[in-house]
């Protein structure tokens, strides 16, 4: 089977023709200053005339984000560098899924109409977005893109004390055994956390790429950052460096900001802050 046999209707269980045999998905870009960006779809194309994202149907083998930024490329000429996918929502009919990728727009990003499929593309403010002829799966997801766009999970982790949950004898090389915790941090920030483990509310059909930031204290403050893990040193405390971190996240009020401890009173200081709370064992499993 080739990439090509992707690129077929499917007939779902609800009666109608959806395109992509492996399921589609498309890319919601924000801009604070801009708005969203909106493609309107080709006469020729299905559901044509209606507006809606840049977005077409998964090949085999690609994930659903390297998707959506493929096709913001192809059609709107949106490279992968110039915005951050922070969160994707799913559409799930059963036999057929449609994947909106939601990311923030870098400064000075200019699409444009980059093949025959779109007509148009324009910058709309999330307000006037429902007054747009939509197309129907995009108008009936709309308001729960709306309520998550422009947000990012901001997870804070507690590294001495994600580490001390498990007695595998970490302390003996604190330094690699950090080291190692950022490693796994990175690879779940690429692959992304599911919103009932985040405790975000979103909903299971929601899930996050995090921004991570592993606080550090004592031998292991010299671990550097890495892609995906940016590594804050306390000078002393480390509870205190936590609670800084965590309240500088939450200065953007669209932030949720998600602390990873299990240390009784410095849960109960990032809660005053409005942040969730995640339990070190929760986080471990989803590491594996």
């Amino acid at each position: 089977m080739t990439p090509r046999t992707a690129n077929r209707f499917v007939r779902c269980s609800c009666g109608r023709l959806h395109w992509g045999a492996f399921g589609a998905a498309g890319l919601l870009l924000c801009d604070p200053e801009r708005g969203v960006l909106m493609q309107r779809r080709a006469w020729w194309v299905h559901n044509g005339g209606t507006w809606a994202l840049p977005g077409g149907a998964l090949e085999i083998g690609e994930t659903a984000r390297s998707a959506a930024a493929r096709e913001a490329w192809e059609e709107a000429d949106v490279p992968v560098s110039a915005f951050r996918a922070m969160s994707a929502f799913v559409l799930d009919h059963g036999v057929w899924q449609y994947t909106t990728v939601l990311g923030m727009a870098g400064s000075g990003l200019e699409a444009r109409v980059a093949n025959p499929e779109s007509t148009e593309l324009r910058w709309i403010p999330p307000d006037e977005v429902p007054g747009l002829k939509l197309h129907r799966d995009f108008a009936r997801s709309w308001p729960l893109l709306r309520a998550q766009l422009g947000r990012e999970l901001v997870l804070v982790v507690d590294a001495a004390n994600v580490l001390g949950s498990r007695p595998d004898g970490w302390w003996r090389d604190r330094r690699g055994a950090t080291e190692r915790l950022r490693d796994r941090l990175a690879t779940l920030a690429g692959e992304g956390l599911r919103d009932p483990v985040a405790g975000v509310g979103a909903g299971p059909a929601w899930q996050w790429w995090p921004r991570v930031v592993l606080v550090v204290e004592g031998e292991p403050r010299t671990v550097p950052s890495v892609p995906g893990v940016e590594v804050a040193a306390a000078d002393a405390d480390g509870d205190a460096k936590l609670v800084e971190v965590a309240a500088q996240a939450r200065e953007r009020a669209e932030n949720h900001v998600v602390a990873v401890t299990a240390d009784r009173e410095l849960r109960d200081r990032v809660s005053a802050l409005g942040a969730q709370v995640l339990e070190p064992g929760a986080l471990l499993r989803e590491l594996g």
